[in-house]
């Protein structure tokens, strides 16, 4: 059931994945703050790695904007674990490996590669307000610059 146009104001879509070490994650486990639910392809490629490596070295900032950021991607916890201690990252990766989120987000789509079509994860992140609504989305995200963008717009929240 995926639902490509989730837009703004719109309730978002209730999660509960596994994270790096093991925990489950709900988003209901951060109702009253902001939070950053960001949709990478792949552990450990350079895009996503300077993604999270990014939003890492800004965790005081989000935190001060009384914001929380959690990545995700259907690559196993085992995988996440290997990515978070090979970079020091220190955002949430949850493992979403039967891909039902990256569905209800709208973000397993059709890719296109050297002229060969897949599935795969878009990157794209969804800002989610306090009150569980979606304040903001980005779409087909590039990395640069965007973890300031991302925070601009928790901070004015």
């Amino acid at each position: 059931m995926s639902n490509p146009t989730l837009e703004i104001g719109d309730i978002a879509p209730a999660i509960t994945l596994p994270r790096d070490g093991g925990d489950m994650v709900a988003l209901s486990d951060y109702a009253g703050q902001n939070v950053v639910l960001y949709f990478y392809p792949r552990d450990d490629t350079p895009g996503c790695t300077k993604e999270a490596i990014g939003f890492t070295d800004m965790t005081a900032e989000f935190a001060a904007a009384n914001t929380v950021v959690l990545g995700v991607s259907k690559d196993s916890v085992k995988k996440h674990d290997k990515f978070r201690d090979k970079h020091n990252l220190g955002v949430a990766l949850l493992s979403d490996e039967n891909g039902d989120v990256c569905e209800r987000y709208g973000v397993w789509v059709e890719k296109n590669m050297y002229g060969k079509t897949y599935m795969g994860i878009e990157r794209a992140t969804f800002l989610i307000d306090p009150s569980g609504r979606i304040a903001q989305v980005w779409r087909k995200v590039k990395v640069p610059g965007h973890v300031d963008a991302v925070l601009a717009a928790a901070r004015a929240l």
